[in-house]
């Protein structure tokens, strides 16, 4: 890029910047284009840079959100600014199966984030995801607890099918005469058997349409045979 490109995109990159602390700090009221030059100090920036921010570099921004009379707001990943907006976010996710929130995404949002989360930590449940080490965060549902036997949590640990897949795990139980999974899981479609067709021998069907003249033809056909035997007696006796 053009050195006038990078100072236009430092301009804009520190004002993004500005409006995500304040946010967080919660300072949600919106802004003009003057009071965040102000509060960034960047009112000695050009006329050319000024009218690029107005009409187009902050209104197409992903993190910026323009009100109807031309003010400006941080806009965060979710609408939340306190605990109870936190917790009602959690339950949605979990009532919808949607599983949970980024802390990141959380931080971002909520303002003074820690202090909610401190407060709301019997409320929360916390997990690292194994691929990025980043944290999310689950609502604490605690109609769903239960106790489990101490036995049962040892023979839980104790048995490991990573490296299993599910023939070898068919395999493992029914050499233990477990054979209660059989009926659980996907099923082969069974492919409908083709009937085979009967031999039947063909039969000749006189046409309906000659039923009147039926006597006709058995008439016709003896005299047929009659005549035809007559011819085969004259020529052995010639």
């Amino acid at each position: 890029m053009s050195g006038s490109s990078q100072y236009r995109f430092g301009v804009l990159a520190k004002i993004v910047k500005h409006m995500r602390t304040r946010h967080q700090e919660g300072d949600d009221h919106p802004l003009t284009l003057d009071e965040i030059l102000d509060e960034t100090n960047q009112l000695d920036i050009g006329s050319s840079v000024k009218t690029w921010l107005q009409g187009e570099a902050l209104r197409n921004n992903p993190k910026i959100e323009v009100t109807p009379d031309g003010r400006f707001l941080f806009k965060s990943v979710f609408k939340i600014k306190d605990g109870k907006s936190l917790m009602r976010l959690l339950k949605q996710h979990d009532l919808k199966g949607l599983g949970g929130v980024l802390l990141d995404d959380v931080q971002e949002s909520l303002p003074h984030c820690d202090k909610v989360l401190k407060n709301r930590a019997s409320e929360i449940i916390f997990i690292t995801r194994p691929n990025d080490k980043k944290k999310i965060l689950f609502y604490n549902d605690r109609t769903a607890n239960f106790q489990v036997d101490e036995d049962f949590q040892k023979l839980w640990r104790a048995v490991t099918v990573d490296a299993m897949d599910d023939a070898k795990i068919d395999e493992y139980l029914e050499k233990q005469g477990i054979r209660s999974m059989q009926d659980h899981g996907p099923k082969k479609p069974l492919l409908p058997k083709r009937k085979k067709l009967a031999n039947k021998k063909r039969q000749f069907k006189k046409p309906r349409d000659n039923e009147h003249l039926a006597d006709v033809l058995e008439t016709y056909e003896d005299n047929t045979l009659t005549q035809s035997n007559a011819v085969q007696e004259i020529k052995q006796n010639n």
